[in-house]
Protein backbone atom coordinates (compact mmCIF):
# COMPACT_ATOMS: atom_id res chain seq x y z
CA UNK A 1 0.00 0.00 0.00
CA UNK A 2 1.30 3.42 -0.88
CA UNK A 3 2.40 5.45 2.11
CA UNK A 4 0.86 8.92 1.91
CA UNK A 5 -0.15 11.53 4.43
CA UNK A 6 -3.17 10.27 6.33
CA UNK A 7 -1.95 6.69 6.63
CA UNK A 8 -1.40 5.35 10.14
CA UNK A 9 1.22 3.30 11.95
CA UNK A 10 -0.27 -0.11 11.15
CA UNK A 11 0.32 0.50 7.42
CA UNK A 12 4.07 0.99 7.89
CA UNK A 13 6.29 -2.05 7.35
CA UNK A 14 9.97 -1.42 8.10
CA UNK A 15 10.83 -4.94 6.92
CA UNK A 16 9.58 -4.31 3.39
CA UNK A 17 12.40 -3.17 1.10
CA UNK A 18 9.83 -1.26 -0.95
CA UNK A 19 9.40 1.02 2.07
CA UNK A 20 13.09 1.96 1.84
CA UNK A 21 12.75 2.72 -1.87
CA UNK A 22 10.20 5.43 -1.15
CA UNK A 23 11.09 9.14 -1.22
CA UNK A 24 12.90 10.52 1.80
CA UNK A 25 9.92 12.69 2.79
CA UNK A 26 7.56 9.71 2.93
CA UNK A 27 9.92 7.68 5.08
CA UNK A 28 10.48 10.58 7.45
CA UNK A 29 6.71 11.04 7.75
CA UNK A 30 6.38 7.34 8.58
CA UNK A 31 8.98 7.53 11.35
CA UNK A 32 7.38 10.67 12.75
CA UNK A 33 4.09 8.73 12.85
CA UNK A 34 5.75 5.84 14.68
CA UNK A 35 7.40 8.11 17.25
CA UNK A 36 4.05 9.74 17.94
CA UNK A 37 1.70 6.75 17.80
CA UNK A 38 3.73 3.56 18.18
CA UNK A 39 7.31 4.29 19.31
CA UNK A 40 7.99 0.61 20.03
CA UNK A 41 6.44 -1.41 17.21
CA UNK A 42 6.79 -5.06 16.20
CA UNK A 43 7.63 -6.44 12.74
CA UNK A 44 8.25 -9.79 11.12
CA UNK A 45 11.79 -10.24 9.91
CA UNK A 46 12.54 -9.20 6.32
CA UNK A 47 12.56 -11.79 3.57
CA UNK A 48 15.84 -12.29 1.71
CA UNK A 49 15.16 -13.28 -1.87
CA UNK A 50 17.45 -14.95 -4.38
CA UNK A 51 19.57 -16.95 -1.93
CA UNK A 52 20.02 -20.69 -1.60
CA UNK A 53 21.07 -20.26 2.04
CA UNK A 54 18.45 -21.34 4.55
CA UNK A 55 18.37 -18.25 6.74
CA UNK A 56 16.43 -19.14 9.89
CA UNK A 57 12.98 -17.65 10.23
CA UNK A 58 13.05 -15.72 13.48
CA UNK A 59 10.28 -14.47 15.71
CA UNK A 60 10.56 -10.86 14.51
CA UNK A 61 11.86 -7.71 16.16
CA UNK A 62 10.81 -4.54 17.94
CA UNK A 63 11.64 -1.23 16.26
CA UNK A 64 12.70 1.51 18.68
CA UNK A 65 12.17 4.96 17.19
CA UNK A 66 12.52 7.40 20.10
CA UNK A 67 15.75 9.03 21.19
CA UNK A 68 15.29 8.31 24.89
CA UNK A 69 14.52 4.60 24.42
CA UNK A 70 17.60 4.11 22.26
CA UNK A 71 19.69 5.91 24.89
CA UNK A 72 18.38 3.57 27.61
CA UNK A 73 19.13 0.45 25.59
CA UNK A 74 22.62 1.63 24.67
CA UNK A 75 23.54 2.32 28.27
CA UNK A 76 22.58 -1.20 29.41
CA UNK A 77 24.79 -3.59 27.40
CA UNK A 78 24.41 -6.23 30.12
CA UNK A 79 20.72 -6.50 29.17
CA UNK A 80 20.80 -5.62 25.47
CA UNK A 81 23.46 -7.79 23.84
CA UNK A 82 25.30 -7.14 20.57
CA UNK A 83 26.97 -10.52 20.11
CA UNK A 84 24.05 -12.47 18.60
CA UNK A 85 24.09 -10.30 15.47
CA UNK A 86 24.31 -6.53 15.82
CA UNK A 87 24.17 -5.88 12.08
CA UNK A 88 21.58 -8.51 11.15
CA UNK A 89 17.92 -8.86 12.10
CA UNK A 90 18.40 -12.58 11.48
CA UNK A 91 20.04 -15.01 13.86
CA UNK A 92 22.95 -15.83 11.60
CA UNK A 93 24.99 -19.02 12.10
CA UNK A 94 27.67 -18.50 14.80
CA UNK A 95 30.49 -19.02 12.30
CA UNK A 96 29.13 -16.23 10.11
CA UNK A 97 28.80 -13.88 13.08
CA UNK A 98 32.38 -14.72 14.07
CA UNK A 99 33.54 -14.04 10.52
CA UNK A 100 32.33 -10.44 10.69
CA UNK A 101 32.50 -9.94 14.45
CA UNK A 102 34.71 -7.01 15.17
CA UNK A 103 33.82 -4.75 18.06
CA UNK A 104 30.28 -4.29 16.78
CA UNK A 105 29.10 -7.87 17.34
CA UNK A 106 30.78 -8.71 20.64
CA UNK A 107 29.85 -8.37 24.31
CA UNK A 108 31.86 -8.30 27.51
CA UNK A 109 34.29 -9.58 28.53
CA UNK A 110 35.52 -10.06 24.94
CA UNK A 111 34.37 -6.60 23.84
CA UNK A 112 36.38 -4.89 26.61
CA UNK A 113 39.45 -6.95 25.73
CA UNK A 114 39.24 -6.15 22.01
CA UNK A 115 38.50 -2.47 22.55
CA UNK A 116 41.40 -2.11 24.99
CA UNK A 117 43.91 -3.65 22.55
CA UNK A 118 42.59 -1.65 19.60
CA UNK A 119 42.41 1.60 21.55
CA UNK A 120 46.06 1.14 22.53
CA UNK A 121 47.01 0.96 18.85
CA UNK A 122 44.86 4.01 18.11
CA UNK A 123 46.89 6.08 20.55
CA UNK A 124 47.26 9.86 20.13
CA UNK A 125 50.62 9.56 18.40
CA UNK A 126 49.35 7.12 15.76
CA UNK A 127 46.14 9.06 15.19
CA UNK A 128 48.06 12.34 14.93
CA UNK A 129 50.18 10.79 12.20
CA UNK A 130 47.05 9.75 10.32
CA UNK A 131 45.45 13.16 10.80
CA UNK A 132 48.49 14.89 9.35
CA UNK A 133 47.96 12.96 6.13
CA UNK A 134 44.24 13.78 5.79
CA UNK A 135 44.82 17.28 4.40
CA UNK A 136 47.29 15.93 1.83
CA UNK A 137 44.88 13.19 0.74
CA UNK A 138 41.94 15.63 0.58
CA UNK A 139 43.93 18.04 -1.59
CA UNK A 140 45.06 15.20 -3.85
CA UNK A 141 41.51 13.88 -4.25
CA UNK A 142 40.13 17.36 -4.95
CA UNK A 143 42.86 18.21 -7.47
CA UNK A 144 42.20 14.93 -9.27
CA UNK A 145 38.47 15.70 -9.36
CA UNK A 146 39.03 19.23 -10.70
CA UNK A 147 41.43 18.03 -13.37
CA UNK A 148 39.67 14.89 -14.56
CA UNK A 149 36.46 14.37 -12.59
CA UNK A 150 33.54 12.35 -13.88
CA UNK A 151 30.81 14.67 -12.61
CA UNK A 152 29.81 12.15 -9.94
CA UNK A 153 30.57 13.57 -6.49
CA UNK A 154 30.50 10.16 -4.80
CA UNK A 155 33.07 8.50 -7.04
CA UNK A 156 35.20 11.62 -7.52
CA UNK A 157 35.40 12.92 -3.95
CA UNK A 158 33.24 11.34 -1.23
CA UNK A 159 34.43 7.74 -1.67
CA UNK A 160 38.16 8.18 -2.43
CA UNK A 161 39.00 10.25 0.67
CA UNK A 162 38.07 7.76 3.42
CA UNK A 163 39.14 4.80 1.28
CA UNK A 164 42.66 6.17 0.83
CA UNK A 165 42.92 7.17 4.50
CA UNK A 166 41.80 3.79 5.86
CA UNK A 167 43.94 1.81 3.41
CA UNK A 168 46.98 3.96 4.16
CA UNK A 169 46.63 3.67 7.92
CA UNK A 170 46.24 -0.11 7.68
CA UNK A 171 49.10 -0.57 5.19
CA UNK A 172 46.94 -1.76 2.28
CA UNK A 173 48.85 -1.21 -0.98
CA UNK A 174 47.27 0.99 -3.69
CA UNK A 175 46.93 -2.07 -5.93
CA UNK A 176 44.25 -3.39 -3.53
CA UNK A 177 42.27 -0.15 -3.08
CA UNK A 178 39.77 -0.96 -5.83
CA UNK A 179 39.18 -4.41 -4.34
CA UNK A 180 38.60 -2.94 -0.89
CA UNK A 181 36.06 -0.45 -2.28
CA UNK A 182 34.27 -3.09 -4.34
CA UNK A 183 34.04 -5.51 -1.40
CA UNK A 184 32.77 -2.87 1.03
CA UNK A 185 30.11 -1.86 -1.52
CA UNK A 186 28.94 -5.47 -1.78
CA UNK A 187 28.85 -6.05 1.97
CA UNK A 188 26.76 -2.93 2.57
CA UNK A 189 24.65 -3.18 -0.57
CA UNK A 190 21.72 -5.04 0.98
CA UNK A 191 21.58 -6.80 -2.39
CA UNK A 192 21.34 -3.58 -4.44
CA UNK A 193 21.66 -4.80 -8.03
CA UNK A 194 24.28 -2.21 -8.91
CA UNK A 195 26.72 -4.03 -6.61
CA UNK A 196 25.19 -7.53 -6.56
CA UNK A 197 24.04 -8.27 -10.12
CA UNK A 198 20.61 -9.79 -10.59
CA UNK A 199 20.84 -13.57 -10.46
CA UNK A 200 23.77 -13.52 -8.01
CA UNK A 201 23.14 -15.05 -4.61
CA UNK A 202 23.42 -12.05 -2.22
CA UNK A 203 24.60 -14.15 0.74
CA UNK A 204 27.30 -15.80 -1.36
CA UNK A 205 28.36 -12.37 -2.64
CA UNK A 206 28.58 -11.04 0.93
CA UNK A 207 30.65 -14.01 2.12
CA UNK A 208 33.00 -13.78 -0.86
CA UNK A 209 33.50 -10.05 -0.32
CA UNK A 210 34.16 -10.59 3.38
CA UNK A 211 36.55 -13.40 2.52
CA UNK A 212 38.51 -11.19 0.13
CA UNK A 213 38.92 -8.45 2.77
CA UNK A 214 39.80 -11.08 5.36
CA UNK A 215 42.51 -12.51 3.12
CA UNK A 216 44.04 -9.08 2.43
CA UNK A 217 44.41 -8.31 6.12
CA UNK A 218 45.54 -11.81 7.12
CA UNK A 219 48.42 -11.47 4.67
CA UNK A 220 49.33 -7.93 5.76
CA UNK A 221 49.02 -8.85 9.44
CA UNK A 222 51.37 -11.81 9.16
CA UNK A 223 53.95 -9.70 7.32
CA UNK A 224 53.72 -6.81 9.80
CA UNK A 225 54.18 -9.17 12.72
CA UNK A 226 57.68 -9.90 11.44
CA UNK A 227 58.34 -6.64 9.58
CA UNK A 228 56.63 -3.83 11.52
CA UNK A 229 56.48 -0.32 10.09
CA UNK A 230 54.80 2.93 11.09
CA UNK A 231 51.16 1.99 10.49
CA UNK A 232 48.13 0.97 12.55
CA UNK A 233 48.33 -2.68 11.46
CA UNK A 234 51.84 -2.98 12.86
CA UNK A 235 50.64 -1.40 16.11
CA UNK A 236 47.67 -3.78 16.27
CA UNK A 237 49.49 -7.05 15.62
CA UNK A 238 52.29 -6.13 18.02
CA UNK A 239 50.08 -4.63 20.74
CA UNK A 240 50.10 -6.60 23.98
CA UNK A 241 47.90 -5.65 26.93
CA UNK A 242 48.39 -7.82 30.02
CA UNK A 243 49.73 -10.66 27.83
CA UNK A 244 46.75 -10.41 25.46
CA UNK A 245 47.10 -9.96 21.72
CA UNK A 246 44.72 -9.91 18.78
CA UNK A 247 44.51 -13.21 16.94
CA UNK A 248 44.91 -13.13 13.16
CA UNK A 249 41.16 -13.71 12.76
CA UNK A 250 40.35 -10.90 15.19
CA UNK A 251 42.65 -8.56 13.25
CA UNK A 252 41.00 -9.54 9.96
CA UNK A 253 37.49 -9.13 11.39
CA UNK A 254 38.41 -5.72 12.78
CA UNK A 255 39.74 -4.69 9.38
CA UNK A 256 36.45 -5.70 7.72
CA UNK A 257 34.60 -3.65 10.32
CA UNK A 258 36.98 -0.69 9.97
CA UNK A 259 36.70 -0.66 6.18
CA UNK A 260 32.92 -0.85 6.30
CA UNK A 261 32.33 1.62 9.12
CA UNK A 262 35.34 3.83 8.45
CA UNK A 263 34.73 4.34 4.74
CA UNK A 264 30.95 4.17 4.49
CA UNK A 265 30.16 6.52 7.38
CA UNK A 266 32.47 9.24 6.08
CA UNK A 267 31.57 8.75 2.42
CA UNK A 268 27.84 8.92 3.17
CA UNK A 269 28.20 11.97 5.41
CA UNK A 270 30.26 13.90 2.84
CA UNK A 271 27.76 13.07 0.11
CA UNK A 272 24.75 14.10 2.18
CA UNK A 273 26.70 17.23 3.12
CA UNK A 274 26.83 18.39 -0.51
CA UNK A 275 23.16 17.56 -0.97
CA UNK A 276 22.15 19.49 2.16
CA UNK A 277 24.34 22.51 1.42
CA UNK A 278 22.86 22.64 -2.07
CA UNK A 279 19.28 22.41 -0.79
CA UNK A 280 19.97 24.97 1.97
CA UNK A 281 22.04 27.71 0.28
CA UNK A 282 21.57 30.00 3.29
CA UNK A 283 23.37 27.47 5.48
CA UNK A 284 26.15 27.14 2.92
CA UNK A 285 26.51 30.93 2.95
CA UNK A 286 26.77 30.88 6.75
CA UNK A 287 29.46 28.21 6.62
CA UNK A 288 31.41 30.09 3.95
CA UNK A 289 31.26 33.34 5.86
CA UNK A 290 32.55 31.97 9.17
CA UNK A 291 33.94 28.48 8.60
CA UNK A 292 36.38 28.43 11.53
CA UNK A 293 33.60 29.29 13.97
CA UNK A 294 30.95 26.97 12.48
CA UNK A 295 33.12 24.07 11.37
CA UNK A 296 32.54 21.95 14.48
CA UNK A 297 28.79 22.43 14.66
CA UNK A 298 28.53 22.21 10.87
CA UNK A 299 30.29 18.83 10.76
CA UNK A 300 28.09 17.54 13.57
CA UNK A 301 24.97 18.68 11.75
CA UNK A 302 26.04 16.97 8.53
CA UNK A 303 26.44 13.68 10.41
CA UNK A 304 23.08 14.09 12.19
CA UNK A 305 21.39 14.93 8.91
CA UNK A 306 22.94 11.98 7.08
CA UNK A 307 22.77 9.35 9.87
CA UNK A 308 24.86 6.99 7.70
CA UNK A 309 24.05 3.81 9.67
CA UNK A 310 20.27 3.57 10.04
CA UNK A 311 20.04 0.96 12.79
CA UNK A 312 21.81 -1.55 14.99
CA UNK A 313 20.36 -4.64 16.61
CA UNK A 314 20.40 -5.74 20.24
CA UNK A 315 19.13 -8.98 21.79
CA UNK A 316 17.75 -9.16 25.32
CA UNK A 317 19.68 -11.24 27.83
CA UNK A 318 16.90 -10.93 30.42
CA UNK A 319 13.34 -9.65 30.63
CA UNK A 320 13.13 -5.86 30.67
CA UNK A 321 10.42 -3.21 30.66
CA UNK A 322 11.14 -0.32 28.30
CA UNK A 323 8.71 2.62 28.25
CA UNK A 324 5.96 0.38 29.65
CA UNK A 325 6.54 -2.31 27.01
CA UNK A 326 7.43 -5.70 28.51
CA UNK A 327 10.29 -7.27 26.55
CA UNK A 328 11.42 -10.86 27.13
CA UNK A 329 14.80 -12.56 27.11
CA UNK A 330 15.67 -13.47 23.53
CA UNK A 331 13.62 -10.65 21.99
CA UNK A 332 15.34 -8.59 19.32
CA UNK A 333 15.23 -4.80 19.11
CA UNK A 334 16.45 -2.57 16.29
CA UNK A 335 17.67 0.87 17.32
CA UNK A 336 16.64 3.25 14.53
CA UNK A 337 19.23 6.02 14.82
CA UNK A 338 17.76 7.87 11.85
CA UNK A 339 14.48 8.29 13.75
CA UNK A 340 16.22 9.29 16.97
CA UNK A 341 18.06 12.02 15.06
CA UNK A 342 14.73 13.52 14.00
CA UNK A 343 13.04 13.12 17.39
CA UNK A 344 11.09 16.26 18.24
CA UNK A 345 11.65 15.62 21.94
CA UNK A 346 15.43 15.68 21.52
CA UNK A 347 15.98 18.36 18.84
CA UNK A 348 14.47 21.76 18.20
CA UNK A 349 13.09 21.88 14.67
CA UNK A 350 14.76 18.56 13.72
CA UNK A 351 13.85 18.81 10.03
CA UNK A 352 15.84 22.01 9.65
CA UNK A 353 19.43 21.67 8.48
CA UNK A 354 21.29 24.13 10.74
CA UNK A 355 25.10 24.35 10.57
CA UNK A 356 25.10 26.24 13.88
CA UNK A 357 22.94 23.72 15.75
CA UNK A 358 23.95 23.51 19.41
CA UNK A 359 23.52 21.39 21.41
CA UNK A 360 23.54 18.52 18.94
CA UNK A 361 23.89 15.22 20.77
CA UNK A 362 23.02 13.12 17.73
CA UNK A 363 23.35 9.37 17.24
CA UNK A 364 25.10 9.54 13.89
CA UNK A 365 28.00 7.58 15.39
CA UNK A 366 25.78 5.41 17.57
CA UNK A 367 24.33 6.14 20.98
CA UNK A 368 26.27 6.57 24.26
CA UNK A 369 27.65 3.37 25.69
CA UNK A 370 30.45 0.86 25.05
CA UNK A 371 29.58 0.54 21.35
CA UNK A 372 29.90 4.23 20.55
CA UNK A 373 32.02 4.42 17.40
CA UNK A 374 35.75 4.16 18.15
CA UNK A 375 36.58 6.07 14.96
CA UNK A 376 34.34 9.08 15.66
CA UNK A 377 37.20 11.53 16.01
CA UNK A 378 38.85 10.36 12.79
CA UNK A 379 35.58 10.51 10.83
CA UNK A 380 34.83 14.03 12.06
CA UNK A 381 38.32 15.10 11.11
CA UNK A 382 37.99 13.67 7.60
CA UNK A 383 34.64 15.39 7.02
CA UNK A 384 35.95 18.69 8.39
CA UNK A 385 39.12 18.68 6.29
CA UNK A 386 37.27 17.67 3.12
CA UNK A 387 34.74 20.46 3.47
CA UNK A 388 37.42 22.97 4.38
CA UNK A 389 39.23 22.11 1.14
CA UNK A 390 36.05 22.10 -0.94
CA UNK A 391 34.75 25.44 0.27
CA UNK A 392 38.17 27.09 0.13
CA UNK A 393 39.04 25.94 -3.39
CA UNK A 394 35.61 25.50 -5.00
CA UNK A 395 33.10 27.61 -3.03
CA UNK A 396 30.46 27.33 -5.76
CA UNK A 397 30.40 23.53 -5.77
CA UNK A 398 26.84 22.22 -5.76
CA UNK A 399 24.74 19.18 -6.63
CA UNK A 400 23.04 19.44 -10.01
CA UNK A 401 20.47 16.66 -9.74
CA UNK A 402 18.82 14.08 -7.54
CA UNK A 403 20.98 11.48 -5.80
CA UNK A 404 20.86 7.80 -6.71
CA UNK A 405 20.23 6.23 -3.32
CA UNK A 406 21.36 2.83 -2.11
CA UNK A 407 18.43 0.42 -1.86
CA UNK A 408 19.14 -0.49 1.74
CA UNK A 409 17.41 -0.43 5.11
CA UNK A 410 20.78 -0.43 6.89
CA UNK A 411 22.92 2.25 5.22
CA UNK A 412 21.55 5.65 4.21
CA UNK A 413 23.89 5.57 1.26
CA UNK A 414 24.17 7.68 -1.86
CA UNK A 415 25.57 5.77 -4.83
CA UNK A 416 25.82 8.68 -7.27
CA UNK A 417 25.33 12.44 -7.05
CA UNK A 418 25.84 14.76 -10.05
CA UNK A 419 27.71 17.99 -9.26
CA UNK A 420 29.55 20.96 -10.70
CA UNK A 421 32.37 23.15 -9.47
CA UNK A 422 31.29 26.27 -11.45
Amino acid sequence: MALVRGDYADEINLSDLDFWRRPWEEREYAFATLRRERPISFYDEPVVEGTAFALPKGAGYYALTRYRDIATVSRHPEVFLSGPGAISPFDLPPEMVEYFSGLISTDNPRHTRLRRIIANAFNPQNIRRVEESITQVADRVLTRAIDSGTGDFMTDIAAPLPLEIICSMMGVPPSEHATVLECSNVILSNGDHEYVPEGTDPVVALLEAGGALNAIMQEIGKFRLVHPVDDITSALVNAEIESERLTQQELASFFVELVIAGTETTRTAIGHGLLALTEYPDQKARLLSDFDVLVKTGTNEIVRWATPIIWMRRTLATDYTLSNVRLKAGDKVLLFYNSANRDEEAFDDPYLFDVGRSPNDHYGFGAPGPHFCLGTHLARREITVMWRSLLARTPRIHATGEPSRLESNFVNGIKHLPYRFE
